[in-house]
């Protein structure tokens, strides 16, 4: 059996095909881009990437294809030190994919096809049990099938290990699924989704946070974008302005973010410091052109300074 994993993700894998373009197109428009690249992405990936960069041990599970995006996936998470023992190789879905409009401010729209990523079955988490047992921390995201996030989180809550979802994409979940989540990570848009409650100011994010924390996860934390984070848990609350960077890119920051945070709640750093590295690394990350090849490592994390 593989020496355990401090880390395991279970979810997604896509190849990101990127496309930088003055805006979106209307219906019946063709636009000229300015430029085209391909980077391994998908929401898990990413995660996975980001904490592995902090200098944790991480393993990934999900499904790929048999295909040349699926070696590609494979191979960027290897070069990065994340274990891929558990990764499937379906024969019928291709690789999942995600098409990424990126626009001149560094905003970006997504369009995921899932591919492959839809053959993590329940079954096939159940196969790796031993593998999430083992972890102190397990992680999953919402762009693979519910009943699969559902069973990783089971088998990692009974097994004692600590939970992190990241609920997006932005999708209603149950009572019954959120209880076995020991830490939430949603940002504006899945906070006001999961909560029914609007996030437009300090005091309503604090709001929908103590919502969030009454349907089961003892820790919430909110991402804001360029102006920050908040954080609810049973020590009270923290608010954290973002590190201000000029955006080039912002795919990928919130899984920069995640993959960050989880690795100092592995390696059981102080809270406070962990949200630091964890948006100053999403701030690097969003400061360079990329989706895993813009995660920043620890040494870059902790070398960073701000400007004034």
């Amino acid at each position: 059996m593989p020496h355990p994993c401090t880390v395991v993700v279970v979810g997604s894998l896509n190849m990101d095909l990127k496309v930088r373009t003055p805006r979106l197109p209307v219906p019946g428009e063709t636009l000229l881009g300015s430029s085209f690249s391909t980077d391994s992405g998908g929401k898990g990936a990413n995660q996975a990437v980001a904490a592995a960069r902090m200098g944790v041990a991480v393993a990934m599970l999900g499904c790929i294809g048999h295909d040349a995006h699926g070696d590609a996936l494979a191979r960027s998470l290897r070069e990065a030190g994340v274990a891929v023992e558990a990764l499937v190789v379906d024969e019928v879905q291709a690789s999942g994919i995600g098409a990424i409009f990126l626009m001149p401010d560094g905003e970006n729209s997504i369009v995921v096809v899932p591919g492959a990523n839809h053959a993590l079955t329940p079954a096939r988490v159940e196969a790796q049990a031993h593998r999430l047992r083992q972890a102190r921390l397990v992680v999953v995201q919402l762009e693979c099938p519910l009943d699969s996030v559902r069973r990783a989180l089971r088998i990692a809550r009974e097994a004692g290990v600590t939970t992190l979802l990241n609920a997006a994409p932005a999708q209603p979940l149950d009572d019954a699924l959120l209880a076995d989540v020991d830490w939430l990570v949603v940002n504006e848009v899945e906070a006001a989704m999961l909560s029914g409650l609007p996030v437009d100011t300090p005091a309503e994010v604090e709001q929908a946070a103590q919502a969030l924390r009454r349907r089961g996860p003892a820790q919430v934390v909110v991402t804001l974008g360029a102006a920050g984070m908040h954080h609810a848990g049973p020590d009270g609350t923290l608010a954290l302005p973002a590190p201000r960077v000029t955006a080039v890119d912002t795919t990928g920051a919130g899984d920069t973010f995640v993959g960050t945070l989880a690795a100092g709640l592995a390696e059981g750093a102080p809270l406070a410091a962990t949200f630091a590295r964890a948006q100053t690394a999403a701030a690097l990350a969003v400061s360079r052109l990329g989706t895993q090849s813009a995660m920043p490592t620890r040494a870059e994390v902790d070398a960073f300074a701000p400007a004034p």
